[in-house]
C-alpha cells in the first residue's frame, strides 16, 4: 500500500499517509480520546515519532472518527501500531478495526513480518479478535494497565 491512500469501505471513508497529511485530523481525535477521555497528560500524547509514522484516519460522512499509527519498532522486521482511538459514539461500529486492519496492510506492503502494539486493557478482546495474541505480562503505561500483543504477518 502506497503511503498517500483513500480506500475503499463500506461504512467510512480510510486514509492512510504521513503526519504532514493526516495529522489536524489524528491529533484531534487524539486529544479527545486520550487527553479529555482518559486522563492522559498532554505531553505524554505527543512525540516526536508521529513525523515518521505511518497513519490511518477513518472518516465518517467527511467527519474524523478514528485514527492509529505504525513505526518501526526497534526489532527488524517489525511494526508497532500506537495511537489507535475512536470518538466514543462510534466505538463497536467498525471505525476501529477499519484503521487497524488499515495499518496492518500498509505494515504488511512495507514489508513487515510482524506487528506488536501495547494494548489498553479495555481493548485486549478487540485485538484478540483481529488474530494478535499476548505476549508477556501486564503492565502499566501512563498510568493505564496494558497488555503487548503480536500477529505475524
Amino acid at each position: 500500500m502506497n503511503p498517500n491512500t483513500t480506500l475503499a469501505h463500506p461504512d467510512f471513508e480510510l486514509r492512510v499517509g504521513s503526519w504532514a497529511e493526516l495529522g489536524t485530523e489524528a491529533q484531534t481525535i487524539r486529544h479527545a480520546v486520550f487527553v479529555q477521555e482518559q486522563g492522559i497528560p498532554a505531553e505524554l500524547e505527543w512525540d516526536a515519532a508521529d513525523a515518521g509514522a505511518v497513519h490511518a484516519l477513518a472518516l465518517q460522512h467527511g467527519r474524523p472518527v478514528a485514527t492509529g499509527r505504525w513505526l518501526d519498532a526497534p526489532e527488524a522486521g517489525v511494526a508497532r501500531i500506537g495511537r489507535m482511538a475512536v470518538l466514543a459514539p462510534l466505538r463497536g461500529q467498525g471505525a476501529g478495526r477499519a484503521v487497524l486492519d488499515a495499518l496492518v496492510e500498509a505494515a504488511r506492503a512495507a514489508g513487515k513480518a510482524e506487528i506488536l502494539l501495547h494494548a489498553q486493557a479495555s481493548a485486549v478482546g478487540f485485538y484478540l479478535r483481529a488474530g494478535f495474541a499476548p505476549a508477556g505480562e501486564p503492565f502499566d503505561e501512563a498510568g493505564i494497565a496494558h497488555q503487548e500483543m503480536r500477529r505475524r504477518l
